[in-house]
């Protein structure tokens, strides 16, 4: 369980691509003002046909992208998450989370439930006291609530989002500039 879960966020939206495009709309924007941000965000695969959204992360630092899903589902299910792409990212930027100033993770789903995935992404940050960002699977919200109680809960709003992380003393969304 989380110790530290009062420094996690929740961006809720109807719409999750909505909220993972401000997330990496914002994670760029405060790199350009010289902020830190380690983390990834989610690019949707663009495959007709698919009940799985499972697609490509984006690593917010290097613009790696890791695909994180299946061509074809494992027999008895329809999702086609690739839990080694999820893995692989997640190693890429762990050693990263400790020179940020935020991290920006794209979502506490299927596999961070089962303590997967992000989930070794999720713990660092809580451990060194950084301001998480992240969106939550609808059908994961129960579990991620275990995890992380005192979460906040916020609207798709680029100045909330910068006020929550902190961030709003050192850099306002839409200005130019860098760190003060």
């Amino acid at each position: 369980m989380a110790t530290n879960a009062g420094r996690i966020a929740v961006v809720t939206a109807a719409d999750n691509d909505i909220a993972q495009k401000l997330l990496a709309s914002l994670a760029a924007e405060w790199r350009r003002a010289g902020l830190k941000v380690a983390g990834l965000t989610t690019e949707a695969h663009g495959l007709a046909d698919r009940s799985c959204s499972a697609g490509i992360l984006c690593d917010i630092a290097t613009g790696v992208r890791f695909r994180i899903y299946l061509d074809e589902p494992p027999a008895g299910t329809s999702c086609h998450l690739d839990g080694s792409g999820v893995s692989s990212a997640c190693a890429a930027i762990i050693d990263r989370i400790a020179d940020s100033d935020v991290v920006v993770l794209s979502k506490f789903g299927k596999l961070e439930a089962q303590q997967k995935g992000l989930y070794p992404a999720f713990e660092a940050a809580l451990m060194m006291g950084k301001p998480i960002l992240t969106t939550v699977a609808r059908k994961h919200r129960d579990t991620f609530t275990a995890y992380a109680p005192q979460a906040t809960s916020l609207e798709p709003d680029a100045a909330a989002i910068t006020a929550w992380c902190g961030l709003g003393g050192v850099f306002a969304p839409g200005a130019a500039g860098s760190r003060r």
